[in-house]
C-alpha cells in the first residue's frame, strides 16, 4: 500500500509540471506576438510620418510657386500694359481702355482695377487737368492733397474685381505706401510693389470687411525725342490687389484645400506683416515656410496641414493593424493552448464519456428488463410490426392467443398462417382491413373483431383487436401496435344475455297482446251499450289500459334492438341506400303524420351504394327520419332533406335535416348516451335509446355519428358508411322515390312531377340546411 501511495504521489510529481507547459507556451506566444504587433505599428507610423513630411513639402512647394508665380504675372502684365502705353504718343481714354480690356480675362484673382497715374506739381495742377480733359477724361476733376508739393493723379480707371463707378482724379500722395512705391518704380525704371496697407477706397467700409493690399506699379514711358537721348517718363500703370481675395483663390487652387495657409510681406522697414490667412479642414501637426521675391519685395508663405488629410495617409492603418495583430497573437496563443492541453482534456472527457455510457447502458438494461417483465405479465397480447410488416415484438399473451408458435413475414401470409376471419367466422378477414395494416397507412382502429381459428385452435377465439400507428420520431423507425384481447367468452355471455332477453321480451309481450285483445273486445261491447257516464269513463279507462300496454310493447321492442345493435352478427352487403331511404320515408310519412295534417316536405338527393348490415342500416335511418317528423313544434310544417356527400376515400357522409325544436349545445355531448333526453324533448313520446342505437350500429360498422345546429332552424344528424366499391355511387332509386311522392300527392292533390320540383326548390331556398331532429 506504501508503495502504491508513493508511485501515485510521484506520478503526480510528474504530471504537475506538464499541467503547466500549455500556458507557458501560450504566454511566450502572447508576449512575442505583442511584441511584434507594437513594432510593426510603430514602424508604420514611423513611415506614414515620412510620407506625410514628403506629401506636405511637396504640397507647400507647388503652393509657394503658384502664389510667386501668379504674383510675377500680375507684375508682368502690368509691365506690358505700361510698355503697350508708351507707344502711343497721344495716350488718350479710348486707347487706355482698348490696352486694359484683355485684362478682364486673365483671371486676377483679388485685383480691384487697373489705373493710369500721373504726377503734377501744386501750379500745374489746372493745366494738367484741361490737358486730360482733351484727351478724354470728361469730367476729370483733380483734388490735390495741400500737405504735398507734388502730387499723384489718377487720369483713366479700368475696374477688375470692382465694377463700381470710376474714381478718377485721387491724389495717391496721402498715402505713404502708394507714393513710396510710385517714387521707387519711377527712381529705378522697374516695376515696384508697396508695402502692405488699406486701399483708400477700401477705408470707407466697414472694418471686419477691410483686407491688406498692395500696389502693384510700373513705369510708363514714352520713346526717346531725338536718338541719344533717354525715354521721357509719362507715368504709372497702378493696380490694387487685396491679400486674402488674393492668398484665397490661389492657395484654394492649389492644395486641392488640404493646407492652411498665411501670406506675410516683408515691408521697407524689414517688419514682416500677416496679409492675409487661408484655412483648410483638419487640425496643424505639420507646418513648413517658403520665402519669395515680388518686384522689390519679399514675401513669405508659411503652409501648415493635418498629416490625416494628405493623400496616401491612412489614420487608422495603425489602430487597425494593432487590433488585428492583437486578435491573431490572442488567438494564436488560444490554439497553442488548446493544442498544448488537448491531449489531458480528451482524456478527461472520455473519462466522463465511458462514465456516462456505463451509466446509461446500466439505465437501458434496467428498462429493458423492466419493458420486458411488463409485456409478459400482460394478459392482453401486444404485437408491434415494422414497416414492412415483420414483427418485431410478440409478447407471451400474444403467441398464446394466436397460437402460432413461429411468425411469418409481410401481412399478405397473416390470414392464412394464423387463421384471420371476420367475427361470422366464415369470411377470411381482408389484409387492408386488418388493424396493423390500417395502422401502416397512419389509421387508428379500435374494437375490431377477428377470430382466430387455425390447426392449433380448431374451435376459435374471438379477438378485439386495437391498432395504432407507432410514433416514428420516438420509437426511431416507422411502424404500427395492436393489442389483442379475448372476448370469446365475453360474447358468449352477451349472447346468452341476449337470447335470455328475447325470451323473457317474448313472455312479457304475451300477456300484453292479450291485455290488448281483450281491451279492444270491451271496447267493442261497450260501443252497443247505451250512452251513460258509466260507459264514458270504463271507455277512458279502457284507453288507458291499451295506451299503456302499446308503451310497454314498444319499450320492450327498443330494448331488443338495443341489444341486437350490439350483440346480432352483421350481414354485410352492398346496400342501396337511395330506395331503402325512399321507403323508409313513404312508411313514416304515412304512419307518423296526423289525421289531417299535411304532408311533410321531403327531398332526398343522390345516394350512394354502402356495404352495411340492411336491417340494421334502416333502423338508423327508421329512428333519426322518425325523430325529424315527430319533434316538430304545433303549427310548424315538417321538413326533411337526405344528403350525401364524399368523406375519407371509401367513405361515405351522410346527412338529415330538420326544421325541429333543435338541441340545446350543453345536451349535444351526451345526446347518444343511453337513457338520455333533452330537456326540450320534454311532452314527446320516447325511451331515449334511439340515438344510442344508432351510435352503436354505426360504430360497427366502423363509421361515426355526430350532431350539429341547423344554420335553418332544428338540427343536422351525420354519419359515415363504407361505399359499396371505391368511387362508386349509385343515383337515388326513382321508383322508390316515386311511391312516396304518389302517396303525398293522394293528400296534397299534386303530381309527383310537382312535388320533386317544390322540393329542390325549397332547398335552393334554405331547405339545404336541414338536419333531422333526433330526440327517441
Amino acid at each position: 500500500m506504501r508503495g502504491r501511495g508513493a508511485g501515485m504521489r510521484d506520478g503526480a510529481t510528474r504530471a504537475w509540471p506538464r499541467r503547466f507547459v500549455g500556458p507557458m507556451l501560450a504566454a511566450t506566444v502572447l508576449a512575442a506576438g505583442l511584441a511584434a504587433t507594437l513594432v510593426t505599428v510603430g514602424a508604420v507610423r514611423a513611415g506614414q510620418r515620412e510620407s506625410a513630411d514628403r506629401v506636405m513639402d511637396q504640397r507647400t512647394a507647388v503652393a509657394r510657386a503658384a502664389v510667386a508665380d501668379e504674383a510675377g504675372r500680375y507684375r508682368n502684365l502690368l509691365q506690358a500694359v505700361a510698355a503697350g502705353l508708351g507707344t502711343d504718343a497721344r495716350l488718350t481714354a479710348a486707347d487706355f481702355a482698348a490696352a486694359t480690356v484683355p485684362l478682364d480675362d486673365a483671371g486676377l484673382l483679388g485685383a480691384t482695377s487697373v489705373a493710369y497715374v500721373v504726377p503734377a506739381r501744386t501750379e500745374a495742377v489746372a493745366e494738367t487737368q484741361a490737358f486730360w480733359r482733351q484727351r478724354g477724361a470728361t469730367g476729370l476733376h483733380l483734388a490735390p492733397s495741400d500737405s504735398h508739393s507734388e502730387h499723384y493723379f489718377s487720369i483713366f480707371r479700368h475696374g477688375l474685381t470692382d465694377r463700381g463707378p470710376a474714381r478718377t482724379g485721387v491724389d495717391v500722395a496721402p498715402s505713404a505706401e502708394g507714393s513710396a512705391a510710385l517714387a521707387e518704380s519711377r527712381r529705378t525704371g522697374r516695376p515696384a510693389v508697396s508695402d502692405t496697407y488699406v486701399l483708400l477706397r477700401d477705408r470707407g467700409i466697414p472694418t471686419d470687411r477691410q483686407q491688406l493690399s498692395f500696389l502693384f506699379a510700373a513705369p510708363v514711358y514714352a520713346p526717346a525725342a531725338a536718338p541719344g537721348r533717354p525715354p521721357r517718363f509719362q507715368g504709372w500703370v497702378a493696380m490694387g490687389l487685396r491679400g486674402q481675395d488674393f492668398l484665397g483663390g490661389v492657395l484654394g487652387a492649389a492644395s486641392q484645400g488640404l493646407l492652411d495657409g498665411e501670406l506675410y510681406a516683408t515691408n521697407g522697414d524689414r517688419r514682416r506683416v500677416r496679409v492675409a490667412a487661408f484655412d483648410a479642414p483638419g487640425g496643424r501637426n505639420l507646418t513648413r515656410q517658403a520665402t519669395f521675391p515680388v518686384a522689390d519685395r519679399q514675401w513669405t508663405l508659411v503652409t501648415a496641414a493635418d498629416s490625416a488629410n494628405l493623400p496616401g495617409a491612412h489614420r487608422g492603418l495603425p489602430a487597425m493593424m494593432l487590433a488585428g495583430g492583437l486578435s491573431m497573437t490572442v488567438m494564436l496563443a488560444w490554439l497553442v493552448w488548446i493544442l498544448a492541453t488537448g491531449r489531458s482534456r480528451a482524456r478527461d472527457q472520455v473519462l466522463v464519456a465511458t462514465a456516462e455510457l456505463r451509466i446509461a447502458e446500466a439505465e437501458s438494461r434496467r428498462q429493458a428488463g423492466l419493458l420486458g417483465a411488463i409485456m409478459a405479465s400482460l394478459g392482453d397480447g401486444v404485437a408491434v410490426v415494422d414497416e414492412s410488416g415483420a414483427f418485431l415484438l410478440l409478447n407471451p399473451a400474444a403467441r398464446a392467443l394466436l397460437g402460432v408458435g413461429d411468425d411469418v413475414a409481410g401481412p399478405e401470409a397473416w390470414q392464412q398462417h394464423y387463421g384471420l376471419f371476420r367475427a361470422d367466422g366464415h369470411t377470411p378477414f381482408p389484409v387492408e382491413e386488418m388493424p396493423l395494416v390500417r395502422a401502416l397507412r397512419g389509421e387508428a382502429s379500435d374494437g375490431v373483431e377477428v377470430v382466430i381459428r387455425n390447426a392449433h385452435r380448431p374451435d376459435g377465439i374471438l379477438v378485439s383487436v386495437d391498432g395504432r400507428p407507432l410514433d416514428a420520431g420516438a420509437a426511431g423507425q416507422h411502424g404500427a401496435v395492436a393489442v389483442f384481447r379475448d372476448i370469446t367468452e365475453l360474447r358468449r355471455y352477451e349472447t346468452d344475455l341476449a337470447v335470455f332477453a328475447g325470451v323473457v321480451a317474448h313472455d312479457l309481450k304475451a300477456p300484453l297482446a292479450v291485455i290488448r285483445g281483450r281491451c279492444e273486445i270491451a271496447a267493442d261491447e261497450l260501443a252497443a251499450a247505451p250512452a251513460g257516464p258509466e260507459v264514458s269513463q270504463a271507455r277512458a279507462a279502457l284507453d288507458r289500459i291499451a295506451g299503456n300496454a302499446d308503451r310497454m310493447a314498444a319499450l320492450i321492442d327498443t330494448l331488443l334492438a338495443y341489444t341486437t345493435s350490439r350483440d346480432a352478427p352483421l350481414k354485410l352487403g352492398t346496400v342501396p341506400l337511395g330506395p331503402l331511404a325512399a321507403d323508409v320515408i313513404e312508411h313514416l310519412v304515412e304512419w307518423l303524420r296526423p289525421a289531417g295534417a299535411p304532408a311533410p316536405d321531403c327531398y332526398l338527393g343522390p345516394l350512394p351504394d354502402v356495404r352495411a348490415d340492411p336491417a340494421m342500416l334502416r333502423h338508423v335511418l327508421d329512428n333519426l327520419i322518425g325523430n325529424a317528423l315527430k319533434y316538430v313544434p304545433a303549427g310548424r310544417h315538417a321538413r326533411i332533406d337526405v344528403t350525401a356527400e364524399a368523406a375519407a376515400p371509401g367513405w361515405t357522409r351522410i346527412e338529415i335535416a330538420d326544421r325541429g325544436i333543435g338541441i340545446p349545445d350543453e345536451d349535444k355531448p351526451n345526446i347518444f348516451e343511453s337513457f338520455h333526453r333533452a330537456p326540450t324533448a320534454a311532452g314527446y313520446a320516447g325511451t331515449g335509446l334511439g340515438l344510442a342505437i344508432c351510435r352503436r350500429i354505426v360504430e360497427r360498422h366502423g363509421g361515426t355519428i355526430g350532431v350539429a345546429d341547423n344554420p335553418g332552424g332544428g338540427t343536422r344528424f351525420h354519419f359515415t358508411l363504407p361505399l359499396a366499391a371505391t368511387g362508386e355511387r349509385a343515383g337515388t332509386d326513382r321508383t322508390a322515390l316515386d311511391r312516396a311522392l304518389v302517396a303525398r300527392a293522394a293528400v296534397e292533390r299534386s303530381t309527383p312531377a310537382e312535388l320533386t320540383r317544390k322540393g329542390q326548390s325549397q332547398l335552393g331556398s334554405g331547405g339545404s340546411s336541414s338536419a333531422t331532429q333526433a330526440r327517441s
